[in-house]
């Protein structure tokens, strides 16, 4: 893959090359009958075409993700180079771009990579929770978002933009599904318009179930399984040409069975490697209990927009609430097959809000400008639980969890023509951070993590300030070059499951990356092919890091330096009329330069964890007109992730094989375009991998991917 990466550099950096080469290659987007839609984006917090946004962007449009099945945020994370996740367990995934993910799920800890609905940020790993049905779009920023979203994020943001109600027309829609493993799915929507035009509701849901994918031989029950149900109510009202008003209620309820733990491998170098058996079988498992994954989140959104004559005057508000409640069996063996049994989980409350007053100018304008101040707050309290059973001799502890937070922001950001095709863009934004935090480990009646009882509260203030400067230049039509350095910014936190006062007590600082990026992206051929590149160098300093000491304790605190440098590559292509070719690759170098995580060992030079070296996703389609104008369309997507490492230190079985994955679908579309139905498959060659592992007590534990999937859908539209 070595020989690929380089040769897709080389084929980058001659596109960017063609692109400046003058006029004769550059044609208008509207030139031919094959011309791609115009992708339409706010990843800078206003509409834009996404071929005149001057940073790397990833979409997923609205038909490729009805399509394609993306429903949930790992459907996303397979589609995008660049953008890593990591389930442990699938109810709180933890999201990395470029490298830079947080692993810390502790009350008083905050994601590297966020997820932002409609622009309200997802403020705990376990709130990521939505259905992608009835979905505009879902962008991935890459890099840094240090000045312009709400939460300030080092290493990048997700955003996912709801189909808004529609005040022109009545529409209606709905699907089902069904598939193996007993998969039975159902998700429909309505907008009505109503008061002359003037305002409009939409409401959407939908259920998605299946058995599990795995059997429990000990309990004889099936686990990982999907019992899911989501809605949303939207209303919108525009009084007047100046004033709108919309409202927005939105809610997940939960439910499933496992994770299917397994023993991977032995640490042959620990004593305790012969307490376990190793089980390497995805379709069972033998867990002394089955598990449960149950999560309740719902929240609330408020925007006001009006216009008054030089700018438009924004608030936007949120409130959020979590219930989480999670617990299952960590060996995947039962008092037969392993001497220890490694039981445990974590129960959840959140509540989150966020008031963000924004003041910009008017669409269409020649200068494009944003101001603004923002405030998040939040309250967690958590409860982690242990149990170990050493041959009956039960152990137990529970670390109680509180933490609040409140969070202030003030941003500006502009973009400016200096001439018709030469333009400079700049933002800054001072963000201040304080956190109050209470641990202790006194519900348990045993020790097992801590060296010492303790009850500590504790509390800090971070603050930073980030921004971002660039330029972009249009040298003839349809090529865009640029360049943006960015910098954001994480806040630091206290210890989640520390063993000892003085630990509890002892915070972790902020980190920091700086992103130096260089971009171009073309249109060729009438608007019939795009083709975009980046190349990317990160300066990241005082990484959060986590491991497990061997008494079983979990310590986060600040690695040292990193560069991250890398290239990608975006493809569209419409070679013809009905066909299409979409062609994505990441390769990403993610480094340490400096860590020494305990005296005497050292780790400057090893790979960042879960950073796949190469990523690259192909997805090529073909619609057949058929007779009296309706179409079969065939398509497919594979995906590739070069081989990583689960654990800094790139030693041991915390390893994972590169990965091979395909989907693909046959869908029928009616010639009215009322109806379609769609024969689908997911993972089709059955491909086996570790979605999470880790290392401690003389074994590797850890949980596999979905197996082979497969179904119908049937779609109408009104």
């Amino acid at each position: 893959m070595r020989a690929i990466g380089r040769g897709l550099l080389v084929c980058g950096v001659t596109g960017a090359m063609v692109a400046v080469a003058g006029p004769s290659r550059a044609q208008s987007t509207s030139d031919s009958p094959n011309a791609l839609e115009e992708v339409l984006v706010t990843a800078q917090r206003r509409g834009e075409r996404l071929q005149d946004v001057p940073i790397t962007v990833t979409v997923l449009d609205a038909e490729q993700v009805r399509q394609a099945r993306v429903q949930q945020i790992g459907d996303v994370a397979a589609r995008t180079p660049g953008l890593s996740m990591d389930a442990y367990p699938a109810s709180q995934p933890r999201l990395a771009i470029r490298g830079i993910g947080s692993y810390d799920r502790g009350a008083a800890g905050d994601p590297s990579a966020a997820v932002f609905l409609d622009e309200i940020y997802l403020g705990r790993p376990a709130a990521v929770a939505f259905d992608a049905f009835d979905v505009e779009r879902i962008e991935v920023l890459k890099g840094p978002q240090g000045t312009l979203y709400g939460r300030n994020v080092v290493g990048g943001a997700v955003n996912v933009i709801s189909r808004r109600p529609d005040v022109s027309s009545f529409d209606a829609g709905a699907e089902f599904t069904a598939g193996n493993y007993q998969r039975l799915d159902g998700a429909g929507f309505v907008n009505a318009p109503f008061a002359d035009g003037k305002a409009a509701l939409r409401a959407s849901g939908s259920w998605r179930t299946h058995d599990g994918y795995v059997r429990n031989t000990f309990t004889g029950n099936r686990v990982e399984d999907q019992d899911t149900s989501s809605a949303r109510i939207q209303l919108f009202g525009e009084p007047n040409d100046k004033l709108r008003l919309s409202l927005a209620l939105d809610g997940t309820r939960d439910r499933a069975t496992g994770p299917a733990q397994h023993v991977f491998d032995l640490d042959q170098d620990a004593d305790e490697a012969m307490f376990w058996t190793v089980d390497r079988d995805r379709d069972h498992t033998a867990g002394s209990t089955d598990g449960y994954q149950n999560r309740d989140t719902w929240g609330v959104r408020v925007q006001v927009d009006y216009d008054t004559s030089f700018a438009t005057l924004i608030y936007l508000g949120s409130y959020r609430d979590l219930d989480y409640d999670v617990a299952y069996d960590f060996d995947g063996g039962n008092p037969t097959t392993n001497f220890i049994d490694i039981a445990g989980g974590n129960i959840e409350q959140s509540s989150f809000y966020s008031n963000e007053f924004r003041i910009s100018s008017l669409a269409g304008s020649r200068v494009s400008w944003v101001a603004g101040l923002y405030n998040f707050g939040s309250e967690t309290d958590r409860l982690d639980t242990l149990a170990l059973d050493l041959a009956g001799n039960a152990l137990n502890e529970t670390y109680t969890q509180r933490a609040t937070l409140d969070s202030y922001a003030v941003f500006g950001d502009v973009s400016m023509p200096v001439s018709e095709r030469f333009s400079i863009t700049g933002g800054v934004r001072y963000s201040q951070d304080d956190k109050d935090y209470r641990v202790s480990n006194t519900a348990g009646a045993d020790i097992v993590r801590a060296e010492e009882r303790f009850d500590v509260t504790v509390g800090k203030r971070y603050d930073a300030l980030t921004y971002r400067v660039g330029a972009s230049f249009t040298p003839v039509d349809d090529h865009l070059l640029y360049v943006m350095i960015s910098r954001g910014f994480k806040s630091g936190g206290f210890q989640d499951n520390p063993s000892s006062a003085a630990d509890a007590a002892d915070d972790f600082e902020p980190e920091y990356a700086t992103q130096y990026e260089l971009g171009q992206k073309s249109s060729f051929a009438g608007g019939s092919l795009v083709w975009n590149n980046t190349v990317f160098w990160m300066d990241y300093t005082d990484l959060q890091t986590r491991r497990t000491l061997p008494n079983l304790a979990i310590v986060t605190d600040n690695a040292g330096e990193a560069t991250i440098k890398g290239y990608e590559t975006y493809l569209r292509w419409r070679p013809f009329n009905g066909a299409r070719l979409t062609l994505s690759y990441a390769y990403t170098d993610a480094t340490f330069d400096k860590f020494t995580p305990e005296p005497g060992v050292n780790y400057a030079g090893n790979r960042v964890s879960r950073t796949p070296e190469h990523k690259l996703v192909v997805s090529p389609a073909y619609d057949w007109t058929l007779s009296q104008g309706a179409t079969l369309g065939f398509a497919a997507d594979y995906s590739y992730e070069s081989k990583i490492f689960d654990d800094n230190s790139n030693v041991g079985p915390e390893f994972r094989e590169p990965t091979h994955f395909l989907d693909a679908r046959m869908v029928y579309t009616s010639a009215n375009d009322k109806w379609a139905v769609s024969v689908w498959g997911k993972n089709l060659t059955d491909e086996l991998t570790r979605t999470f592992q880790a290392v401690f007590l003389g074994a590797n534990f850890g949980a596999y991917n979905p197996p082979r999937t497969y179904g119908a859908t049937f779609y109408w539209n009104y």
